[in-house]
């Protein structure tokens, strides 16, 4: 029987409607909508896009977001300034800045200067502190969260179930693995250098690849009624845009599976919406008195 098919179009929609009755009843309460601000620094043609569209997309919802886009000679002064300028501006609740950062910028420096309360995409040192101590009060990675969803809304059970990450980055694959800890998932790190990677894959119960790596995992490596949520994206050798894993031979095998495209990639710029929803939520209640 062939996978059910993990609909991230579908779910990133049900996301979206969601957050437009938050941001309404923000927006009511408040006197303002929540707001949203996106750094670019250059023209890289897919970050450009990229950029654009998590504009549009906010602007949809009813948030005010904002693409700042920066000329690539910035220097990382001007773009700490710009940054200093956003975290004492009270109408701008989430701050991202699209990466990679030219080469003359230095990454760690500019999302350390982010406030934390801002950090909509969950890099600074302090969520990821919270984020890996299990603690509340942070916001986490949106790719992550948005994979967390998609197994969520499968009504996948991740309490006792072998999670396999396959990718250690500090956007994705680092805090997936605490994310399915923290829902008592028992999870293995792994990565394209591991030894014997496809044993490892076969033992998942959830296996997310993560390792940006065109059709690294073979159909055989999914052990049969698995979850799979890929969340690579390359190009093939015919220029068609794959994942992580082999899906037409995985999907044979597999109880769900994500497509690529349609399937994480949504899912992660509803998450950021839904990110900036809480952290303007989480802002006004601290200021509280």
């Amino acid at each position: 029987m062939a996978a059910k098919i993990l609909d991230g179009k579908a779910i990133a929609q049900k996301v979206r409607d969601e957050v437009r009755e938050g941001v309404a009843r923000f927006a009511a309460a408040h006197g303002r909508p929540p707001g949203l601000e996106v750094v670019l620094v250059g023209e890289d043609p897919a970050s450009v896009t990229h950029t654009r569209n998590k504009e549009r997309v906010s602007n949809e919802v009813g948030i005010r977001g904002r693409l700042r886009a920066l000329p690539a000679g910035t220097t990382e002064a001007e773009l700490l300034a710009l940054i200093a300028a956003l975290n004492a501006d009270d109408a701008v609740d989430g701050i991202l800045v699209q990466l990679p950062l030219p080469g003359h910028i230095r990454e760690h420096a500019v999302l350390d200067a982010i406030a934390p309360a801002k950090d909509v995409d969950g890099l600074h040192p302090v969520n990821a502190g919270l984020l890996a101590l299990g603690r509340p009060g942070g916001l986490a990675p949106c790719t992550p969260v948005g994979c967390m969803r998609l197994l969520a809304e499968a009504g996948v059970e991740l309490a006792g179930a072998r999670a396999v990450v396959v990718g250690r980055s500090h956007l994705v694959g680092r805090p997936m693995a605490q994310l399915l800890l923290a829902q008592h998932a028992t999870v293995a790190i792994a990565h394209s250098r591991t030894r014997d990677l496809r044993a490892i894959c076969r033992e998942a119960d959830v296996l997310v690849a993560a390792a940006g790596k065109a059709k690294l995992i073979g159909g055989d490596w999914i052990k049969e009624g698995a979850t799979v949520i890929d969340v690579g994206m390359s190009r093939d050798d015919a220029g068609k845009l794959v994942g992580d894993v082999d899906f037409e031979a995985a999907r044979g095998r597999a109880a769900w599976i994500t497509p690529v495209p349609g399937g994480v990639g949504p899912m992660t710029i509803a998450s950021l919406l839904e990110a900036t929803l809480r952290a303007a939520e989480a802002r006004v209640a601290k200021q509280r008195p």
